[in-house]
């Protein structure tokens, strides 16, 4: 069976697309956010999703927060609107650290959850992901999780849960 290291950025946004990628899988959830601010909402994420994934046994793995480079990457665009220059950098970031991480750890394949939310570009996700696998020489499973309702049922498959859903994507430029 084919390893695939899966971003995500929350239980929300990954307890359901995990349960149906673990019948062609061996799913490792990945969580690398140090654009989500305050560090208190990022441990409350992390937190969150570490319990889920411990409860169905799915491996998970954390990185080190570290907001300040985060901030460095985006530093001039923090005007940007949603779904601008800002969050592609954003994007890019953590598809190179989750590829690399994959590449230097032995999976085949690795993806990412982003492109569920109906707030982010798929396309770009797409580019940019296929690219960065392409730079990294390994696998990028290239899906709009959008589809095929799939948003919807992960909404429904996290109130079922319980999980904590925030009101803003994450960084401190994207509060509502």
């Amino acid at each position: 069976m084919k390893k695939l290291l899966l971003h995500t950025c929350c239980a929300p946004c990954s307890g359901y697309l995990v349960s149906e990628l673990k019948k062609d899988f061996e799913v490792t959830v990945y969580y690398d956010n140090s654009n989500i601010s305050p560090k208190e909402e990022y441990e409350k994420r992390k937190s969150e999703a570490k319990e889920f994934y411990k409860k169905t046994k799915t491996n998970f793995i954390s990185t080190e927060y570290n907001h300040d480079k985060w901030l460095e990457i985006v530093r001039g665009l923090e005007s940007e609107p949603e779904r601008g220059k800002r969050c592609i950098l954003c994007y890019r970031y953590r598809l190179q650290n989750t590829a690399k991480y994959a590449k230097d750890n032995g999976y085949n394949s690795f993806s990412s959850t982003l492109s569920i939310s109906p707030h982010k570009d798929s396309k770009i996700l797409s580019n940019l992901g296929r690219a960065i696998g392409h730079e990294f020489e390994i696998e990028f499973i290239d899906e709009n999780w959008k589809k095929k309702e799939r948003f919807k049922r992960a909404m429904e498959f996290s109130h079922e849960h319980d999980f904590y859903h925030q009101d803003y994507c994450g960084c401190e430029f994207s509060k509502i």
